[in-house]
């Protein structure tokens, strides 16, 4: 069977070159050649009867049938590591306490949550979304064992870090009027998203004002749609049936950094917590260690 031949490095190496765009990057990553990568995602392809790839200016990205293989592809990697995790780890429970910046909790990481639930179902997960400056005061006052916030909010060394771009973005039919200060949604006044979204507008030389202050993203989103004004989401969070990216009129996108943070004394619970958070950033192929 055609399944048979593919085997689990072959699906690592596919997911591995969807996520990072490039063979290139990969093969430095690996400590492989570039061409013998492409010879497997040729000989991928050669299996499967379809083209899984298609090149770009920056690297390559999965064709429509690419991107069905990846699904599966890495489902299949997912439950094999499920297995793995749950024969050798066997027994581990008991609470977790974790803190989730709202503005970065995405569809990958509640997956996380899930695998780590059906992987250890002894753990009892205490999840805190919260906006990211209060994850910093939870952090400081010991109240959590595992977090994902900005790195400017915590004065501790982050396992891993990764970039988050936020991207300026109005409702579809908003109309900017140059003739006026920009109209702004933001986070509350102690949000770094905040201010960094006003030091940008300031160098740009850019009026500006707040018409209304959120500590809630789906808040943001609301009033984006509803053509309050313009507002920083991450990619994941730009709703674009009803939202549109400004591409000038303002600053460049904003570059952000997060990290997954554990303390140092750390429980079976929360290292298999970490193991699984890896794999599941919002950012895993960028992601790096501290």
């Amino acid at each position: 069977m055609i399944s048979e031949q593919i085997g689990l490095d072959l699906l690592r190496t596919f997911v591995a070159v969807c996520r990072q765009g490039s063979l290139s990057r990969v093969a430095a990553q690996t400590g492989r050649t570039q061409s013998s990568l492409s010879m497997q995602m040729r000989r991928l392809e050669g299996l499967l009867h379809r083209h899984l790839f298609q090149r770009t200016g920056r690297g390559v990205v999965p064709t429509a049938e690419g991107e069905l293989f990846l699904g599966y592809a890495t489902r299949i990697l997912a439950l094999g590591d499920e297995a793995v995790a749950r024969l050798q780890q066997a027994g581990i429970g008991g609470g977790l306490r974790i803190g989730l910046a709202e503005e970065v909790t995405t569809a990958a990481l509640s997956a996380a949550l899930g695998r780590l639930h059906r992987t250890y179902p002894d753990i009892s997960l205490d999840a805190m979304v919260e906006h990211s400056v209060a994850l910093g005061r939870l952090w400081s006052e010991d109240a959590l064992d595992v977090m994902i916030a900005p790195t400017s909010v915590v004065a501790a060394d982050a396992l891993t870090t990764w970039n988050v771009e936020l991207q300026w973005v109005c409702a579809t039919d908003y109309v900017l009027d140059q003739e006026r200060p920009l109209d702004l949604v933001a986070f509350g006044a102690t949000c770094p998203w905040r201010r960094r979204m006003i030091e940008a507008l300031v160098a740009a030389g850019r009026e500006h004002r707040i018409v209304l202050s959120c500590q809630s993203v789906t808040g943001l989103q609301a009033a984006i749609e509803n053509g309050l004004g313009v507002g920083l989401l991450p990619p994941e969070s730009v709703r674009t049936g009803s939202m549109r990216v400004l591409k000038t009129s303002v600053p460049e996108p904003l570059i952000v950094q997060y990290g997954l943070y554990a303390h140092d004394r750390r429980t079976a619970v929360v290292d298999a917590a970490i193991e699984i958070l890896l794999k599941d950033l919002p950012a895993a192929p960028e992601a790096r260690a501290a």
